[in-house]
């Protein structure tokens, strides 16, 4: 069974306040997506590294594959309108059994814990995926601008990723949502709208995507003290 990485790093990244997108940042002299492609490259049951990015970005990534040695990457593709657009088009380019496993995965997640990669990919092979989750620690409440109700903890998680699927599971779960012209927030809500039941495994703090400038700052000062 072999576990194919597929990588969306078309965002703009309009949130982060920079003038290129946070993925090709530098930190501690290396583009963010360098440390993110290196958790995949440096773990064993990852077999292929397939990247959806913007055309623009094609050369850059290319020479960071020479200069990281990353050679897991196989394709890099064009990326799409939406986050789902580019993980299809990345699905689409690659020919994998139908029990393979396909993990996406986050550009700006450059922080993946090695033992967390391993042991969703574990589980998925075990029990035919894994999302990678934060338990909630802290009060959580729903409302706009005044508290409408609380939400029990106890029973809520912070989604992360990797997430991660059998091809036939998530191809069949992207080709339905393109017939009922449906976009989900993430992959997880895609392939339990066919009603499998999706395996939680334990995420991490460090997993955090970097989104605002607050984020950049804190990676930063991060690499600074390690």
């Amino acid at each position: 069974m072999k576990t194919f990485a597929i990588i969306p790093a078309a965002g703009k990244g309009r949130r982060s306040g920079q003038l290129i997108p946070k993925q090709y940042l530098k930190f501690a002299g290396k583009e963010l997506i360098a440390h993110t492609l290196e958790v995949f490259q440096n773990n064993k049951l990852v077999d292929e590294i397939i990247i959806s990015a913007h055309q623009d970005y094609f050369e850059m990534i290319k020479k960071i594959k020479t200069k990281y040695k990353l050679n897991k990457i196989t394709h890099v593709v064009k990326g799409g309108k939406e986050r789902q657009d580019s993980v299809y088009n990345a699905l689409k380019i690659i020919t994998p059994k139908p029990n393979d496993l396909i993990a996406v995965h986050d550009a700006a997640r450059p922080l993946l814990p090695q033992k967390v990669l391993t042991d969703a990919i574990l589980l998925a092979r075990k029990k035919g995926n894994a999302l990678v989750c934060l338990k909630a620690k802290d009060t959580l409440i729903k409302g706009a601008e005044v508290v409408e109700s609380y939400i029990d903890r106890e029973k809520a998680y912070y989604v992360q990723t990797p997430q991660i699927f059998r091809y036939q599971d998530l191809k069949r779960a992207m080709e339905l949502a393109y017939a009922s012209d449906f976009y989900a927030t993430d992959e997880s809500m895609l392939v339990n709208n066919l009603g499998i039941d999706i395996n939680i495994v334990p995420g991490s703090l460090s997993n955090f995507k970097v989104t605002t400038k607050e984020d950049i700052d804190f990676l930063k000062q991060y690499f600074k003290t390690r």
